[in-house]
């Protein structure tokens, strides 16, 4: 990964979250206030259009642009828990103009660990964790492999993760009053982690083809 890679990855990501707007407020809107759509669009659109209009290469300042930038466009839970993962990952890449798979991958785990230090959560408990977790621990175990097969492992990984929210109880949130009416229904947030794993391994694999 490098500063164009990125880009594009981002431009994949907010492109995937206008087109899935709606999908996401539809499902937020069971069980949440429904704006998780709308924060995702916003929040992804501010971001590509920080890091097309930067010279920075420096993928730690980048990141913590970024995380900047969507926080302030996407205010809403998601939006500060993914600006808090991009700061977990600003770090673990600070200095750093191009990154392999593998460091990709640790730098994913890194913004992971910072979001369940700061959100007291943990997969397993009906969040996005659910879908990114999955996904990071999948682009590391396949970091040897192609990129394209690498991404492809953790996208499926992502869906896999977010498939099984549905068996679980929210714990956070507003969700969370819902109780056991929120079982059978697939989390909002998980839904957004693998549509963001799924835009990433689209990005990657068009450079492949």
């Amino acid at each position: 990964m490098q500063k164009e890679s990125l880009n594009k990855a981002v431009d994949f990501i907010s492109r995937k979250m206008d087109e899935k707007c709606l999908y996401l407020v539809e499902l937020d809107q069971q069980n949440g206030d429904g704006d998780l759509g709308i924060s995702m669009k916003e929040g992804f659109a501010a971001a590509r259009h920080f890091l097309s209009n930067t010279d920075e290469k420096d993928l730690g300042r980048l990141m913590m642009g970024m995380s900047g930038t969507f926080n302030e466009a996407a205010p809403s839970s998601l939006g500060t828990i993914l600006s808090i993962g991009m700061m977990g990952m600003a770090k673990a890449l600070k200095g750093k103009e191009e990154v392999s798979v593998k460091e990709t991958a640790d730098a994913f785990r890194s913004g992971l660990e910072k979001i369940m230090e700061k959100a007291g959560s943990m997969p397993g408990e009906k969040t996005i964790l659910d879908a990114l977790y999955p996904a990071s621990e999948a682009l590391k175990e396949h970091a040897s492999e192609e990129p394209a097969k690498a991404y492809e492992s953790a996208a499926e990984a992502a869906k896999k993760g977010a498939e099984s929210t549905r068996m679980m109880l929210s714990r956070h949130g507003r969700a969370a009053y819902y109780g056991e009416k929120s079982l059978g229904i697939l989390d909002g947030g998980a839904a957004a982690g693998q549509l963001i794993f799924e835009a990433i391994k689209e990005s990657v694999c068009s450079n492949s083809y």
